[in-house]
C-alpha cells in the first residue's frame, strides 16, 4: 500500500509541476504566443488553456474532490497530450515536443492507475 502512495503521488506530483509550468508559461512567456500562432491555434486558446490546467492541477491535487472530477482532469489532460502530439506532427515540428507528450502520457496514465488502485475498495 505505502509503495503504491509513493507511485501515485510521485507520478501525480510530476505530472501537476509540468502543467502548472507551461500554464504559467502560457500567461507570462510572450514565445508561447508566437509557439500557438505557430501551432494554428488563436491567441484566445493559450488563456484558456492555461486556466484549464490550473484548474486540473488543483482537481488532482486535493484530496477533498470528488471522483468524478478527478477522473474529468484525467479525461482533460489525456487528450491535451494527445492533441500536443498530434499538433507538433501536423505542423511538422521535430520529434522531442511529440516525445515529451508521449512521456507524460505515460506519466498520466500511471497516476490513474493507481489513483484508481488506491481509491477502488
Amino acid at each position: 500500500m505505502k509503495k503504491d502512495k509513493i507511485i501515485f503521488w510521485t507520478s501525480t506530483a510530476l505530472v501537476s509541476a509540468m502543467m502548472l509550468f507551461s500554464a504559467f508559461n502560457y500567461l507570462t512567456a510572450p514565445e508561447m504566443k508566437v509557439a500557438f500562432d505557430h501551432l494554428g491555434f488563436p491567441d484566445y486558446f493559450r488563456i484558456e488553456l492555461a486556466i484549464a490546467k490550473f484548474l486540473g492541477v488543483l482537481v488532482l491535487l486535493l484530496p477533498f474532490v470528488p471522483k468524478g472530477f478527478k477522473l474529468f482532469a484525467y479525461a482533460g489532460f489525456t487528450i491535451n497530450f494527445i492533441s500536443a502530439g498530434i499538433a507538433h506532427t501536423a505542423v511538422g515540428d521535430p520529434l522531442q515536443p511529440v516525445i515529451m507528450s508521449v512521456l507524460f502520457l505515460i506519466l498520466l496514465i500511471v497516476s490513474w492507475i493507481y489513483y484508481l488502485k488506491l481509491n477502488t475498495k
